[in-house]
């Protein structure tokens, strides 16, 4: 058993040696990225409701 998680820890380690990591500048990017796209699909969203919502209370009569 504790020869075969020796062998897995050792495959790990043999295969983040393979990865490619990103540099600090395209991690900042990436995270620009993210932030502004989470923002329009928030902001899209958002809106999308209010507009659902009138719709609703105006079929309602609410």
């Amino acid at each position: 058993m504790l020869e075969k998680i020796k062998r897995f820890l050792g495959e790990i380690k043999s295969e983040l040696k393979k990865v490619t990591w990103p540099t600090r500048e395209e991690l900042k990017e990436s995270t620009k990225l993210v932030i502004i796209a989470t923002f329009v699909v928030t902001l899209f969203v958002g809106i999308v409701d209010q507009i659902l919502s009138l719709i609703i209370r105006r079929f309602f009569g609410w």
